[in-house]
């Protein structure tokens, strides 16, 4: 055989194994978006934004939220998924892989909203060591009950009925101030309106944050820590439309917080602030009023309250029509590439987190 024979076989050899590797191997970056922000009041902050449940659609809001904050107010933001490791594919159903975690090493800000997860220790790790840092939390919807870690695991700490009396109930518990609990409201049957308590009306996170309503329903709360201060009440509607009137009776009196704000610590003692929301499927983020109490969250959650208007912008970039809120509905067969679409003049090629 002559030498560019050999070469030749050699390099068909190559391209015929690169064409036969998994989308997770050929292409890993591709599995998360980053968005790099234009100028704004967050020029330089970095804000990671975990998706991953069944059930709430976060793999359409939180992309969303991401290109609002990088296009209109200078934020970075990076948006993770679960994802199918044989196919790249996003898969709401994958509760053991977000690739690129490890973003979060240099995030300023953590959103999240991932149900049940059991990510393993490679993975987690990145999680823990940003808790253990203080870093500011932004939890929506189910990252009450987060993760779902088995007894005997690294991270079994933070699932969410950890058991232990030092870590009780917790990620959801210790960190944002509830694990958990129930449906307060009836599921699919009874929206929520937004009521803003009067002696919290001046709180910065609320500038503009009117007119709250979203299709889920109200979760039931059993105690919030002491310096837990509610911001938003949720009101359950007798109905799945914005302009029903409120149910009667012991389910509204009193009403159950749907937003409230904290501080955590660290391992150093170093405090991280903290926005919990109950709310925060893709359907409830169709409401303007909670996408900018969101957004006024962010600003808030880096220590940059005094930059936040009296309205801030939060006009959806791009294409958003969010699928209904319900087990096994997401789409098929999404590749995280599509979802920048009317942010490509903001987007990261995918060598970098």
């Amino acid at each position: 055989m002559n030498r560019s024979t050999l070469f030749g076989r050699v390099v068909l050899s190559l391209l015929l194994g690169l064409i036969a590797l998994p989308a997770s191997s050929a292409r890993a970056a591709d599995q998360w978006l980053v968005f790099q922000g234009k100028e704004g009041p967050g020029k330089g902050k970095h804000i990671v934004f975990v998706t991953g449940d069944e059930e709430y659609r976060s793999e359409e809001g939180l992309p969303m939220l991401a290109k609002i904050l990088a296009k209109h107010h200078g934020f970075k933001c990076t948006v993770l998924f679960s994802i199918d490791a044989k196919t790249g594919e996003i898969n709401p159903n994958e509760t053991h892989n977000i690739p690129g975690i490890e973003a979060l090493k240099t995030a300023d800000l953590m959103v999240i909203l991932t149900r049940f997860r059991d990510l393993p220790d490679d993975q987690m790790k990145y999680v823990d060591e940003y808790i253990k840092a203080g870093k500011p939390i932004i939890g929506l919807r189910t990252a009450t009950h987060a993760f779902n870690i088995p007894k005997g695991k690294t991270y079994e700490k933070y699932n969410w009925n950890n058991g232990a009396d030092d870590y009780k109930d917790g990620f959801g518990r210790q960190i944002l101030g509830e694990t958990w609990v129930s449906h307060h409201g009836n599921h699919g049957s009874q929206s929520t309106r937004g009521v803003i308590p009067d002696a919290v009306k001046d709180n910065p996170i609320l500038k503009g944050a009117t007119d709250i309503w979203g299709p889920t329903d109200v979760y039931g709360i059993r105690n919030l820590p002491e310096n837990a201060t509610p911001l938003v009440m949720g009101q359950v509607l007798t109905g799945m439309k914005p302009d029903d009137g409120p149910l009667a009776g012991a389910k509204n009196d009193p009403m159950m917080p749907v937003v409230w704000i904290r501080t955590y610590k660290g391992a150093d003692g170093h405090e991280g602030r903290v926005l919990a929301t109950t709310m925060g499927a893709s359907t409830d983020l169709q409401s303007e009023g909670l996408r900018r109490l969101i957004v006024n969250g962010c600003y808030w959650a880096v220590g940059l309250e005094d930059k936040i208007p009296a309205k801030n912008n939060v006009d959806i970039v791009g294409p958003y029509e969010p699928r209904k809120f319900g087990f096994n509905g997401g789409a098929k067969g999404v590749m995280p590439e599509s979802l920048k679409a009317g942010a490509e003049d903001i987007v990261v090629p995918s060598e970098s987190k």
